[in-house]
């Protein structure tokens, strides 16, 4: 596709997962800056995104919303960029990749938030527990270099961005295995490129303010 990305995003949100992908895909994107709170509930904003949130993607006339599915979509639009596996090898690339954005960010948000769930009511809970959604996690990056096992893999951008930022918040506990695989993913260049840009977006907006 020729369609230049039109990326809706801002440097203080779960947008620097999205920038760090759309570098790793090295595909042309104009990036717009939305605001919290003012044009992110713009109804011309809300017609692409209804939840006013971001970030987005209008690549010509599809629109993606939520960061796991703009990655995977990304991944499979640009095969050239080699971030998903074959079709066939795909187990672990799609297990981990949703396992971050529901399992994960679910449990983290609610210790974050203080929301403690009886043991007798984690069956009704998808997560179950804070502590087995971290001990599985664990496993899954101390035992290869990657999430999905020997490669690189749109969903280390996503998996790897939720763990840099439990590290650096202390929302994800600092274990060893979590520390190594954050730093071997922000040794690649497309990760640092997108971090620069970010950073010094954010740089610009607080000279402003």
């Amino acid at each position: 596709m020729a369609e230049k990305i039109l990326f809706y995003t801002h440097p203080m949100s779960r947008g620097r997962i999205v920038r760090w992908m759309l570098e790793e895909v090295g595909t042309p994107y104009q990036a717009e800056i939305m605001q919290f709170g003012t044009t992110m509930k713009d109804p011309e904003y809300r017609a692409v995104n209804p939840m006013g949130k971001v970030p987005a993607i209008v690549h010509g006339k599809t629109v993606v919303t939520e960061c796991a599915a703009i990655c995977a979509y990304l991944a499979d639009t640009f095969p050239e960029a080699n971030l998903a596996p074959p079709v066939k090898e795909r187990g672990d690339y799609y297990r981990w990749m949703f396992f971050a954005a529901g399992p994960l960010e679910a449990s983290v948000t609610n210790r974050t938030l203080g929301v403690d769930i009886p043991t007798e009511r984690q069956r009704m809970v998808g997560y179950g527990n804070y502590a087995e959604v971290i001990a599985t996690l664990e496993r899954a990056v101390g035992n290869n270099d990657y999430i999905g096992g020997y490669r690189f893999s749109a969903a280390d951008v996503y998996v790897g961005s939720q763990i840099a930022w439990g590290l650096q918040f202390g929302t994800i506990e600092k274990r060893q295995a979590f520390v190594d695989y954050v730093a071997r993913l922000s040794q690649r260049p497309a990760y640092r490129r997108a971090t620069e840009i970010d950073d010094a977006l954010v740089r610009e907006m607080k000279a402003a303010s």
